[in-house]
């Protein structure tokens, strides 16, 4: 095992601790996915009556949807992680370890793969319990869980890397209020994209949300469309290895500065 890989896994550890600590936070987190699943899926369930909508069911439509939204939503307070443990002095005293500082970074961004996968899974049993029919079974729901949890690393590592540059709470908050409805709602997580406006449509193309959102979708399909699958899985892990690249960068220019 490398130097990095076990430096990860430590630090890793040392955050789940923690996270193990405060279930409740968890919990916290859940509420509003399980509002929009149910609130939504009750007030929207005769949409799939128009015409071109493709699904008789918009519950079963409307989970990968939410398990999408509760990840970007739950990983884009990332940063205020980090800027915690700047105004604690934690991370400063990592800094006179041998500890690599990849790790550092790389920890938070596996703490949160970990809490999403948890909330994915149980948005999922969540909508099985009232009624949602996955018929791509146990793979499908699997490759939800990984699209989910790829595109909250994009996210937590786009928001430790504004942590890193802004160290203000205030920006945080700011960008996530900014960034989270429309980067929802400019994708098909809750209505199909051939009832979209054409402008909405172009958007959703770009839109890594969307991107997550549409794997899962297929892959929890009864004939999924892999190629089209695994173009938008690919997608997204190219993006998140991106954005762990840069938060790491962030995080070296963050070290020269104290």
């Amino acid at each position: 095992m490398s130097a990095l890989a076990a430096d990860t896994m430590w630090m890793t550890h040392r955050r789940l601790q923690a996270f193990v600590r405060q279930p409740a936070f968890l919990v916290i987190t859940l509420v509003q996915p399980v509002i929009w699943l149910f609130l939504f899926g009750s007030l929207f369930r005769k949409v799939v009556e128009l015409p071109g909508f493709g699904t008789s069911s918009y519950l079963d439509y409307l989970v990968p949807g939410v398990v999408v939204m509760s990840a970007v939503s739950s990983n884009m307070w990332a940063g205020m992680g980090t800027m915690e443990e700047i105004e604690r002095g934690t991370l400063n005293r990592f800094l006179t370890t041998p500890v690599s500082r990849a790790a550092i970074m790389n920890a938070n961004v596996v703490e949160q793969a970990v809490s999403t996968t948890i909330q994915s899974v149980v948005i999922v049993l969540l909508g099985w319990l009232a009624g949602a029919h996955y018929p791509g079974g146990v793979a499908g729901v699997a490759l939800l869980v990984v699209a989910s949890v790829l595109l909250g690393t994009v996210f937590s590592a786009f928001s430790n890397t504004i942590g890193m540059l802004v160290r203000q709470r205030e920006s945080i908050i700011g960008i996530n209020t900014f960034l989270l409805l429309p980067l929802t709602f400019l994708s098909s997580a809750f209505m199909a994209a051939d009832l979209m406006p054409g402008w909405m449509q172009a958007i959703a193309k770009a839109n890594p949300v969307d991107w997550a959102v549409r794997a899962g979708r297929d892959a929890l399909s009864a004939d999924p469309d892999w190629p089209a699958v695994l173009t938008r899985g690919g997608a997204l892990l190219a993006l998140a290895a991106a954005m762990v690249w840069l938060s790491t960068r962030t995080f070296r220019a963050y070290q020269k500065s104290v």
